[in-house]
């Protein structure tokens, strides 16, 4: 692995690192043998090309992963590249519960790491959703049909401010849970106040 690549931050991650070690040190073999470069970013070793993200290394309870940045412009041929949640629009992960799947695998990862990296010299960007095209929640339209400062309000913050509101008010499975939910934040939306300000 080419030791100019190396940081040192990520020799002190691994130090401390007592779940998943051996398997985050197979993946970091693996990313370097492609001649990217790693530091840390989000507290999680992170792999760029000419300073543009590419793949991160994180370790979960149930499973440790790679996590490819614009996972979402990757052909996956294997099937294996996982969406964490419907509300994730670009990255994408590879999840592994040992190490003996990662060394099975090393030939089918730097292929997809290499995609990765073309992605990124051709400068390809994931279409993001716009905010509008997130679905309102009944609950929160009929609070702005009661309370027409509010909906202005919620136009005026930003995109992502309201994309949290949206997405944390929606999560409830329950109308009367969003209800609560809602009313519990209209002070703050009135406010110009995002959900975690």
């Amino acid at each position: 692995m080419p030791e100019s690549n190396k940081s040192p931050k990520v020799d002190g991650f691994l130090r401390k690192a007592t779940k998943w070690k051996e398997e985050f040190e197979a993946l970091r073999a693996i990313v370097l043998d492609c001649n990217l470069t790693e530091d840390i970013k989000w507290m999680h070793p992170c792999y760029m090309y000419e300073n543009k993200n590419v793949v991160l290394i994180h370790g979960f309870k149930e499973y440790c992963a790679f996590l490819f940045h614009k996972g979402a412009l990757l052909q996956d041929p294997h099937e294996i590249l996982i969406q964490q949640t419907e509300n994730v629009q670009a990255d994408r992960q590879i999840r592994f519960t040992n190490l003996q799947q990662i060394v099975d695998m090393e030939a089918i990862l730097k292929s997809y790491i290499k995609q990765a990296i073309e992605v990124e010299k051709a400068g390809l960007t994931v279409k993001l959703k716009e905010t509008n095209e997130y679905p309102i929640p009944d609950e929160l339209q009929q609070k702005f049909e009661e309370i027409p400062a509010l909906k202005t309000a919620f136009e005026e913050l930003t995109p992502g401010r309201q994309r949290a509101y949206i997405y944390y008010f929606s999560k409830a499975k329950q109308s009367k849970t969003r209800e609560a939910r809602i009313e519990k934040y209209v002070p703050q939306i009135l406010e110009g106040l995002g959900l975690n300000d």
